[in-house]
């Protein structure tokens, strides 16, 4: 690993007071979709650091009334870690990976010259090495999406909608008990609920739409042509060698485009 923490890290901090309840940091956190918040003194230095584990004790902890009444009378300088584990901006990244380890922390604050600057974790070092993979891209298992958002087809949509939008995903793919693909459920298929509202016992299979297949072995240009003929916008990637296994995940006009946008891709290069 060549970079610096500077290189990889995530510039500026997302904060919080000492007095902040464990109700508003969870507001921040959530606003922020970070996993940790830096608590800092009246003078604005880091002062502790509160995770989102740390107020998942706060949650198993009030487990009646009373208990939550005492949770609820909680701040952030109760629940907060200290000292704050932080690293150079100018130093290797092997030294904050060094660092992780033997703190077993997820993240450091990374500081220039004593000041605070902002953060590094491990899905900065995560990104890295997705970084350095050599690009391919010559067929559908070379660019794909090998997560996928699944649910069962008994699912509430509202369930559903509530996944899509956490998970950041436009769709979400209906299988059965054993992984059977049922169908798919996009944005658009939910868009008539906005107009109409939704019945908390409609379910995803209500609503679904069938669900497109192409082999991991296709070409981008069969992807691309399916999606064309098909005004679809992403498919289920399946091996044909095995029809009756899980599916392998998805890839989308997304994913495709991601493959072009890519510094070393044949698109860029002039």
């Amino acid at each position: 690993m060549s970079k610096l923490v500077r290189d990889l890290m995530h510039t500026g901090l997302i904060t919080c007071k000492p007095t902040a309840t464990l109700g508003q940091v969870a507001v921040l956190l959530d606003q922020h979709q970070v996993h940790a918040l830096i608590v800092t003194d009246r003078d604005g230095r880091p002062n502790g650091i509160l995770s989102d584990l740390d107020l998942m004790a706060g949650e198993w902890l009030s487990q009646d009334a009373e208990s939550l009444k005492v949770m609820r009378s909680l701040t952030a300088a109760d629940l907060m870690t200290q000292p704050v584990n932080s690293v150079e901006a100018d130093v290797p990244g092997e030294e904050a990976v060094k660092i992780l380890l033997e703190k077993q922390v997820s993240r450091l604050l990374v500081t220039e010259k004593g000041k605070a600057v902002g953060i590094i974790s491990t899905s900065d070092f995560v990104a890295s090495i997705a970084d350095k993979a050599l690009l391919k891209r010559e067929v559908v298992a070379d660019v794909m999406s090998d997560a996928i958002l699944v649910c069962r087809g008994k699912t509430p949509v509202v369930s559903a909608a509530r996944a899509m939008t956490s998970a950041g995903w436009r769709s979400v793919l209906v299988v059965d008990a054993k992984g059977k693909i049922l169908g798919v459920v996009s944005g658009h298929d939910l868009l008539r609920f906005v107009k109409d509202g939704v019945d908390e016992s409609k379910i995803v299979r209500d609503v679904m739409h069938p669900a497109l297949t192409i082999d991991l072995h296709a070409s981008l240009r069969e992807a691309a042509h399916m999606m064309i003929e098909n005004h679809y916008h992403r498919l289920v990637v399946t091996d044909k060698e095995d029809p009756d296994a899980f599916p392998l995940g998805v890839i989308s006009t997304f994913d495709i485009v991601a493959a072009m946008a890519r510094a070393d891709s044949v698109w860029q290069k002039q």
